[in-house]
């Protein structure tokens, strides 16, 4: 009975030599399964888009998914000298904003010829930077119009924004008043190529074929800025009264097929009485001739222009 306990242990330490030598190997064939299937892993995940990709991606397409917007440029011909004018009609237009459009409002005048205009305008162009300066003599019916359409396609080189860089260009009177949101609304179902838009002259016409549009405020599609900047009818054809001048343009050149009255939601202001006047009205789009304080401010009241003002502690407007 004494010579059997060695015997036993003998058994016990080989059972368990055996049972070590089980479990290394099948540790090892695990380890090996696991960067099988791990290589295996990667390569099949390799072809799919990482999460954090596919969303950059999709933030990028939403993000530039903007063709509904319309971009307008209006072009405000002015004075250097009219600081003031300028300023009132920052506070105009700057308080106005359209849903689903970009409008920019710029100044547009001739070269500087005085010391306090290098000055003072260059001071607005540092706050607002909303002045164009041509490279022209200041003149009204002279060339100024054709200089600020055919400068625009150079101007507007090589800008970090979409082509076009507008689909509409506005020339503007500085007397005229314009409801934004009323000027997209009738842009949005018009043809973006070959497009001029305005109010028909004479007063009395309502065939925008015939004549031309009022130089209170009239509007050309981007193609058409394009093509008076490099058309000889155009530049050989400067001199008259800058609005029927342009309508010629368009016409001896066959361009503008679509064309768009806004006659009567654009008109001049009620008084005096002209033919190309009446009464205000809520579907307004501009209102000309706006020319003295007492008139912006008929103007201005009549559309409740300051209903969005916001109430505040800091002040009391009844």
């Amino acid at each position: 009975m004494e010579a059997a306990k060695p015997l036993g242990g003998q058994r016990f330490m080989i059972v368990s030599l055996f049972l070590i030598l089980f479990l290394c190997v099948l540790a090892s064939i695990n380890e090996f399964r696991y960067e099988m299937l791990s290589k295996f892993g990667r390569c099949a995940l390799s072809n799919i888009p990482q999460l954090d990709n596919y969303s950059t991606n999709l933030s990028v397409a939403n993000s530039s998914s903007s063709d509904g917007e319309i971009r307008i440029l209006i072009g405000v011909l002015t004075l250097p000298d009219h600081y003031h004018k300028r300023h009132f009609l920052r506070m105009i237009y700057g308080t106005q904003s359209p849903a689903g459009a970009r409008v920019d409002v710029k100044f547009v005048f001739c070269n500087l010829t005085r010391e306090e205009q290098h000055v003072l305008v260059a001071l607005e162009i540092m706050r607002y930077d909303d002045i164009i300066i041509m490279n022209c003599t200041e003149n009204m019916n002279n060339g100024k119009t054709y200089t600020y359409f055919s400068s625009l396609p150079e101007m507007l080189k090589g800008v970090d924004r979409p082509y076009p860089p507008y689909h509409y260009v506005m020339k503007a009177d500085d007397d005229t008043f314009f409801r934004l949101e009323k000027l997209v609304a009738s842009l949005r179902p018009l043809p973006r190529e070959d497009l001029y838009y305005g109010f028909v002259i004479p007063c009395h016409s309502m065939d925008p074929f015939v004549h031309y549009m009022s130089g209170m405020g009239y509007m050309v599609s981007w193609d058409l800025v394009e093509w008076i900047s490099e058309s000889g009818i155009a530049r050989n054809h400067t001199e008259g009264a800058e609005d029927l001048v342009f309508g010629s343009w368009l016409r001896d050149g066959r361009r503008a097929k679509n064309r768009y009255n806004a006659k009567w939601a654009m008109y001049n202001y009620p008084d005096p009485k002209d033919p190309c006047q009446h009464e205000f009205w809520p579907d307004t789009i501009a209102v000309h001739t706006v020319k003295t304080p007492e008139k912006w401010l008929q103007t201005l009241k009549y559309f409740n222009f300051t209903s969005n003002l916001k109430p505040s502690k800091l002040y009391h407007i009844p």
